[in-house]
């Protein structure tokens, strides 16, 4: 059984906590598993058990800085499996779009087969997202171009948008 480990780190989006599993393979040895923001619907909450380990995150944070600071533009990170297979096609699609880039619900659906009344499921599954910021469920909008949808709220993801220059006056 994997320990779980933790930390928080300040951002321009408020306190960060991040958690992990240990890895082999990853850089700094976790692979993160949940990045939340305060307030976030769905956020996840320190538990019995984790083990609060910031060194084990130093390259996430230090990942994390560089976006924030606008030095970096695509995060290279091991992530933790999760999610169901439809959840996994999605977050994949969520990956592929480039910085500073934005995408419609419905672009999603079509890129993972699922149109239609599948637009809404595709809706839930970016809505699950555990990756905040790293896994870029800010880059998708609504058809109309309008902000829509954002766990953290949609001042957070504007604020995302802004930094990655991917906002339209």
């Amino acid at each position: 059984m994997s320990v779980t480990m933790y930390t928080t780190m300040d951002s321009p989006l408020g306190e960060l906590l991040l958690a992990g599993e240990e890895s082999a393979t990853a850089k700094g040895g976790v692979a993160l598993a949940s990045l939340s923001l305060p307030g976030q619907k769905g956020a996840a909450v320190v538990q019995d058990g984790w083990v609060r380990a910031p060194e084990a995150f130093d390259e996430i944070a230090g990942q994390l800085r560089a976006y924030f600071e606008g030095r970096l533009t695509r995060f290279d990170l091991e992530y933790a499996d999760g999610g169901t297979d439809f959840q996994r096609r999605v977050w994949q699609a969520l990956e592929a779009i480039p910085y500073g880039a934005t995408v419609t619900y419905g672009q999603i659906a079509a890129q993972v087969g699922s149109t239609g009344a599948g637009v809404r499921a595709v809706g839930t599954a970016i809505g699950r997202n555990p990756l905040l910021v790293v896994r870029p469920c800010h880059r998708v909008i609504g058809a109309d171009g309008a902000l829509r949808g954002y766990a953290a709220g949609l001042a957070r993801k504007e604020r995302l948008l802004g930094l990655e220059g991917a906002l339209v006056s």
